[in-house]
């Protein structure tokens, strides 16, 4: 006789006996994903999720694995609806954090060639009255606006008072005020 025509299967290749749990768990995820799959969607839309689908799918992921831990069943919906809630907020935070350690392209301006010869007399104009300043009024504007450095600070450095910064400053931007006018 032909294996298969006839002769019982051997009990090695027979289909298991399906827990009546798993059944159970099936059949209640299967309920749920009818009946609720469609709101949960439109949940996690409207909660902002920038994958909406992959959320829900991983919400009944998870519930079909705690399923057995569910102590009441009838609550599954509001499991499931929580669930959502977390992941989307979970996954909207994980997507700011990782904006916010992206790299940003830097953009600098390109100038024109005008724009960058007139810069260029500018800048020479400006060089050529700074240095027809007397000294300590060169000095104080140069530790002031290319250091960066404070009043006292800049006292210190010149060996001289605040309201003598103050006064070679104000003189010094006076200055240059008017060469780079009158060159106008």
């Amino acid at each position: 006789m032909r294996p298969g025509a006839g002769t019982p299967a051997p009990a090695s290749l027979a289909p298991a006996a399906a827990d009546p749990a798993d059944v159970e768990r099936e059949a209640g995820v299967a309920r749920l994903f009818e009946r609720h799959y469609t709101s949960m969607l439109r949940l996690a839309v409207l909660l902002g999720a920038d994958d909406p689908e992959n959320v829900v799918a991983e919400a009944y992921y998870q519930i079909y694995r705690k399923w057995r831990r569910l102590r009441d069943t009838e609550a599954a919906e509001a499991y499931l609806r929580s669930t959502v809630c977390n992941l989307t907020r979970m996954r909207i935070r994980h997507l700011q954090v990782a904006r916010r350690h992206e790299e940003q392209p830097v953009h600098e301006p390109v100038a024109s060639a005008e724009s960058t010869a007139l810069l260029h007399d500018d800048q020479r104009v400006l060089i050529g009255a700074l240095q027809q300043l007397p000294a300590r009024q060169r000095e104080a504007l140069v530790l002031r606006h290319w250091l960066g450095l404070k009043e006292s600070e800049i006292a210190a450095a010149m060996g001289i008072s605040c309201g003598s910064v103050k006064t070679h400053t104000s003189r010094g931007i006076a200055a240059l005020t008017q060469a780079m006018e009158a060159r106008r």
